[in-house]
C-alpha cells in the first residue's frame, strides 16, 4: 500500500486523487502504525519549509521517513515534500530538512521574471530515470514555487528546467525521489509519472 503522509500541510485528496486515476490504490494515513507498515510513502506539501518541518517533527513522522529511507522503502515527494527530502532550506531564514539527499533550497534569483514561479514549464531529462518511463525530454508540467533545490551531486539530478536559470526540477538516489511540480495538476504527465512510480518503483521493491 502507497501512503500519502497526511502531516497538516498538503494538497492531500487532489494526490490521492491522481492516483486512483490510474487505478493505483493509496491512502492517506497521519497514523504512525499505518506509516511505518506503508508499502511506499509520498509526502507532498505546500507552503513554507520552516512550518513544514516543525509539523513533521512535532509528530515525529521525520524520524519516520528517514527510517523508511534508510529501510529501503520507496518515498516520493512532491513540491515542498520534494524540498524537506534536502539538508536545508533558506526559506525565511535557514532550516535544517530531513537530509536524505544532498543539498539545499534557495530563492530564484532577482531578474526580469516573477517570482513565483507559475504555470507550465518543460522539463529536461539528464537520464531515462524509471519515473519517467514513456515521459519524454520536454513534456510540460505545471509548477508553484519560489524556491528551488540546488543538489550537492550532480549524479541526483534527474531532470532539469530552465525559468531564468537551469532548476533541479526532478532529483532524486535510489529509492528516494522527488518532483518539484505538482503532477497532481499535470494532466496525463502528471498521472505517468505517478503510475511509474507505483509501478516501476514500488513493485520493484
Amino acid at each position: 500500500m502507497i501512503t500519502i503522509i497526511d502531516y497538516g500541510v498538503g494538497n492531500l485528496r487532489s494526490v490521492e486523487k491522481a492516483f486512483a486515476a490510474m487505478d493505483i490504490k493509496v491512502q492517506i494515513s497521519s497514523d504512525k502504525e499505518v506509516l511505518e507498515e506503508a508499502e511506499a510513502l509520498v509526502l507532498p506539501g505546500v507552503g513554507a519549509f520552516g512550518d513544514a518541518m516543525l509539523s513533521l517533527k512535532t509528530t515525529g513522522f521525520d524520524k519516520l521517513i528517514i527510517k523508511a529511507a534508510k529501510e529501503g522503502k520507496p518515498i516520493l515527494g512532491i513540491c515542498l515534500g520534494f524540498q524537506l527530502l534536502f539538508e536545508e532550506s533558506e526559506e525565511f531564514g535557514t532550516h535544517k530538512g530531513l537530509g536524505l539527499l544532498a543539498g539545499k533550497v534557495i530563492r530564484f534569483p532577482e531578474n526580469d521574471l516573477s517570482v513565483p514561479h507559475v504555470g507550465w514549464n518543460q522539463i529536461h531529462k539528464t537520464y531515462n530515470h524509471p519515473l519517467l518511463s514513456d515521459i519524454s525530454s520536454n513534456t510540460y508540467f505545471y509548477f508553484v514555487h519560489s524556491f528551488y533545490v540546488q543538489p550537492s551531486l550532480e549524479s541526483d539530478l534527474i531532470a532539469s528546467t530552465s525559468y531564468g536559470i537551469n532548476f533541479s526540477s526532478i532529483a532524486g538516489r535510489d529509492n528516494v525521489v522527488g518532483a518539484q511540480f505538482h503532477p497532481e495538476k499535470s494532466q496525463l504527465s502528471g498521472l505517468t509519472l505517478l503510475k511509474n512510480f507505483a509501478t516501476r518503483m514500488v513493485n520493484k521493491c
